[in-house]
């Protein structure tokens, strides 16, 4: 194919000429300045000015104009922000360069390992290097920036050596300690034993490691998925390190608090960080290890362009600083396991004898000709008599956990003769009940309109009643409290998310992700509805039910301390086969090799491209794809937010051998709309975390 010459736009030949043309104010000479010339990542979103460009550096701007500060440039005719990301001796470009408007802070928050990382996150993702700066520095605070800081220390509280926590019921997990300590990079895939007891104990082994490596001369950065995680591993960090030798980074501390963390990190004050998924860019002064707790969270993918995975990112990080990496988890993803073929990692797990010692009984509802003969319905039922025996039975030694799929009352509701889905008569949006009133009767309104529905009638035979084939956590707690009136129910559900409970008998009804950790662990735990999340049209339903499973099992007490689950649904699942052998390596194995013969993540390449049928059209015609690349749709996916026009989606995979030169190609046409100013934004995903 020839190769295609793109003529610039007015816009970019603007900036160009901004760049090559002396300021109007006096432009001093620069014979006082050792490196004239500064190199600046604009902050400008636009694919085909995804580049660092030259200004010229004033002779009162030499000495705050060092690489990292936040300079303010004129760019297309506009100020805008941005970073010195090097000072150079000479440019590339022709002619008077524009000089740097104004040096905003000399303070460099944007390091040479940081600006490397950002570009390489952003050519992984087909993204552009602004919008990966955003998610690595948080925005500036003055004071906070000109105030004292704060004290730390580097010293850990107790001296590492003293216990390897949970590490010393895993055969190599000394050793790995050790290793850390000697200034090693180990990699490894911590296959957690799922308990509430020392070996499960997560959050205080991150917190050890992070000793170890600190003890090293090294520093850690340890990422979770969300709050309640990171509460966790605070409380752990406090215990092993002590209050000062560790701060936490996320984007819901307030302006200050964030820009204080990021100050002590970058100025080397503290070296350890422990934070959500942006922490993963925090610049730790000689970074050891790199952690990270159950990766197939979707809460690690970040929604916003180019949506870096904190995994993906981790690995990318660790490639280029050579630090160790610690991947743990109670489940296993594809993509973990496929890095343990290649070796890349090496895996951490306990023996099974001693896994099944600390971890507790788990076992499915009527799986036996015994069970089916006491409860003939057992496999049928929602709430079969094992349930019932389970609680009564660990109510007397402590809570009981109840993981139920979906929040709210009765959720979906069929005509009790044709199961024809219950539709609003005005609207025809789903028809819900809510909890009962005072009356005990329910009240059905409208999921859409929120109209109340009184007389409903059927309009495919007539029936005027209902049933509700998908219960919430709502009425299942109510139906629990009915059965055990003198025990305690408890929900945890979004909107009111339980931290934790205490240690009496209790019945916590949560949904998945919600669920409260309990002083000395679950004496019990019931896995209801676990076909509804089997059923999911996702890629990953499986991977998900078991990982979300798996967790509340890590909640429960010992097999030795009487610890037990039950789990309710179809005993051939595959998911709750390897639930009940505690196999999360095997299953994530087949997993894999299933997506290696349908051609799916992460066994493949694959980029999603969203837009308007005219936009992809313009895509397919500019895209130089490397062979063999298959291309599938494009396919409607339905209206747009905005209702214009419906959204169609053009989906891309290639062998992982040309997985760089497909991303490179579909960053290339990205690049070319933007400079034709093309209509119909596209959305661009490379390994999209959910393939429906």
């Amino acid at each position: 194919m020839p190769e295609r010459q793109i003529t610039p736009e007015p816009q970019l030949a603007a900036v160009q000429s901004a760049l090559l043309t002396a300021p109007d104010r006096d432009d001093a000479e620069h014979g006082s300045v050792t490196l004239p010339v500064a190199r600046v990542a604009v902050d400008v979103s636009l694919s085909h000015l995804d580049r660092f460009f030259d200004y010229a550096v004033a002779p009162a701007q030499d000495a705050e104009a060092v690489p990292g500060a936040r300079v303010r440039v004129r760019f297309a005719g506009k100020l805008r922000d941005g970073f010195i990301v090097e000072r150079c001796a000479a440019s590339e470009h022709e002619g008077r360069l524009a000089t740097l408007h104004k040096v905003i802070s000399a303070e460099p928050v944007l390091t040479s390992e940081i600006v490397r990382l950002i570009r390489r996150t952003a050519d992984h993702y087909a993204g552009c290097f602004a919008d990966v700066m955003r998610l690595a520095v948080p925005p500036r605070h003055a004071a906070t920036e000109k105030a004292t800081p704060a004290a730390h220390s580097d010293r850990p509280r107790a001296a590492p050596s003293t216990s390897a926590g949970p590490f010393r019921h895993y055969p190599t997990g000394e050793a790995l300690l050790g290793s850390l300590r000697r200034r090693m990079s180990p990699r490894a895939a911590w296959q957690l034993t799922p308990t509430s007891a020392e070996a499960g104990d997560w959050a205080v082994g991150f917190a050890v490691a992070a000793a170890e490596t600190l003890a090293g001369g090294r520093g850690t950065v340890a990422v979770v998925p969300d709050q309640r995680d990171l509460l966790r591993l605070q409380q752990a960090c406090v215990e092993v390190l002590g209050e000062r030798s560790f701060v936490v980074l996320t984007s819901d501390l307030g302006p200050a608090a964030r820009y204080r963390a990021f100050l002590a990190v970058l100025r080397g004050d503290v070296r350890v960080v422990i934070g959500t998924r942006a922490a993963v860019f925090a610049p730790v002064r000689d970074l050891g290890l790199l952690a990270l707790w159950d990766d197939g969270d979707d809460l690690l993918a970040e929604p916003r362009a180019p949506y870096p995975h904190a995994r993906e990112v981790l690995a990318i990080r660790a490639a280029e600083s050579g630090a160790a990496v610690l991947l743990a988890g109670y489940g296993r993803t594809a993509e973990v396991q496929q890095w343990v073929d290649r070796g890349w990692l090496r895996e951490l797990k306990a023996e099974r004898a001693a896994m099944r010692h600390s971890a507790p009984r788990v076992k499915i509802a009527g799986d036996s000709d015994f069970a089916l003969q006491r409860d003939p319905h057992a496999r049928e039922t929602r709430l079969p008599h094992e349930v019932f025996e389970l609680v009564r039975a660990a109510l007397l030694q402590g809570p009981v956990l109840v993981q139920v799929p979906r929040a709210g009352y009765l959720v979906s509701l069929t005509c009790q003769t044709c199961r024809d889905r219950v539709r609003c008569p005005a609207c025809s949006g789903p028809v819900r009940v809510g909890a009962a009133s005072a009356e005990g009767q329910g009240v059905a309104s409208c999921g859409w309109c929120g109209r109340l529905v009184t007389d409903w009638a059927c309009p495919t035979c007539g029936e005027h009643r209902w049933r509700a084939p998908v219960v919430g956590a709502g009425r299942t707690a109510e139906e629990l409290g009915r059965a055990f009136p003198q025990t305690p129910v408890r929900q945890s559900a979004a909107g009111r998310v339980l931290s934790t409970v205490p240690s009496g008998a209790a019945i916590v009804v949560a949904t998945p992700g919600a669920e409260p950790t309990a002083e000395g662990g679950y004496a019990a735990a019931l896995l209801l509805d676990t076909s509804l999340l089997l059923l999911r049209a996702d890629l990953r339903a499986g991977e998900e039910a078991l990982r979300r499973w798996l967790n509340v099992v890590g909640l429960v007490r010992s097999g030795a301390d009487g610890g037990s689950v039950l789990a309710v649904g179809e005993s051939t699942s595959r998911a709750l086969q390897a639930l009940v052998r505690l196999d999360p390596d095997g299953f994530a194995q087949r997993e894999l090799a299933e997506r290696a013969e349908a051609r799916f993540p992460p066994a493949v390449k694959m980029i999603q491209v969203d837009g308007r049928s005219e936009a992809l059209a313009e895509f397919l015609e500019l895209a130089e794809l490397p062979g063999p690349t298959e291309v599938l749709g494009p396919v409607e996916l339905g209206p747009s937010t905005t209702g214009d026009a419906p959204v169609h989606r053009l989906t891309l995979r290639s062998p992982l051998a040309l997985g760089q030169a497909l991303t490179k190609a579909v960053k290339d046409v990205s690049g070319v709309r933007s400079a034709r100013k093309s209509e119909g934004a596209l959305r661009v995903r490379v390994d999209p975390v959910d393939i429906a």
